[in-house]
């Protein structure tokens, strides 16, 4: 995809939806969460209708999924749930937050039904995120859904030990993935978790396997965009107000860096590339100033 496609893009997000129950010293809060939910929701608060292939259980928290999309003019298309609908529980009550799935999370599937194929094959971009890359079966069907990778697939592995059942299948699929996609994005903690090993080694094993340009995002040392033996960098942007909660920052990182490809094409220069994680890194610091991982766009931007 080397020119514009125009906007707003038809873009198509799969992956996990699910209910966020945040426990922490004040008690318990819920929010309807989920890497790619979170995408899909970013890229229609910036001016896209995108929509989402997730499973989603036919239950009351299922319910208040379906309301939110619909309030934010994201499309679904659902997978059933025999399980209902998926939640993730972040204790924060004690220091770091400790993360538990409920067995529909820990069983989620997809079915890649006539309506799920026929989103994909009309999509200008597909973005991949959270999906269960260590099922065998899922994943070759994923592959063979998808034409033209290459051209227009997005994908983050947001693996979760909660929901991950074999490491070692999960990152050679993963990788697999990568090699065939336009961007492949990655985190510090995805690297701890997959390969025990820093974050610059995962992006060296996805640029020896494949030539996508690879988004790494470090927390606090902020992000880097590697693209044909090149690199950009930026770092975390200081906004007023304190940052309030860090859950949905690399999904508006992701969901940014998606909204600049499918509205001014896939950068090809250094230059190109700064100034799209620059943007980026300024809406994840807007996003991470407020509870919740809903995308927020600065007043400037």
């Amino acid at each position: 995809m080397s020119q514009p496609i125009g906007s707003p893009a038809n873009i198509v997000v799969v992956g996990d939806a699910l209910i966020d129950e945040l426990r922490d010293a004040t008690g318990s809060r819920d929010f309807v969460g989920g890497a790619a939910l979170n995408v899909a929701v970013g890229l229609a608060v910036l001016g896209h209708r995108p929509t989402l292939v997730a499973m989603v259980g036919d239950d009351a928290p299922g319910d208040e999924i379906r309301s939110f999309l619909a309030e934010h003019g994201v499309d679904l298309v659902a997978s059933p749930s025999p399980h209902g609908t998926s939640r993730a529980v972040s204790d924060r009550t004690d220091g770091e937050p400790r993360y538990e799935f409920n067995e529909a999370a820990q069983r989620r599937a997809l079915r890649f039904d006539e309506a799920t194929l026929d989103a994909f094959d009309e999509a200008d971009l597909v973005v991949v995120s959270c999906f269960p890359f260590d099922d065998e079966a899922q994943y070759r069907a994923l592959v063979d859904a998808i034409a033209r990778p290459a051209e227009r697939v997005v994908v983050d592995g947001n693996p979760r030990s909660g929901m991950m059942h074999d490491r070692a299948r999960f990152l050679d699929n993963f990788l697999d993935f990568a090699s065939r996609s336009l961007v492949a994005k990655i985190g510090d903690d995805d690297a701890e978790l997959l390969l025990d090993a820093p974050l610059s080694e995962f992006v060296d094993r996805i640029l020896a396997v494949g030539d996508p340009a690879v988004l790494a995002t470090a927390g606090r040392d902020g992000a880097a965009v590697h693209h044909r033996g090149s690199a950009v960098r930026a770092g975390i942007v200081p906004l007023d107000g304190p940052v309030i909660d860090t859950m949905g920052g690399g999904d508006a990182t992701l969901a940014a860096i998606t909204h600049e490809i499918a509205t001014a094409g896939v950068p090809s220069t250094d230059a190109e590339w700064q100034a799209a994680l620059e943007h980026a890194m300024r809406i994840a610091a807007a996003t991470v100033r407020a509870e919740g991982a809903l995308l927020r766009v600065p007043p400037e931007a």
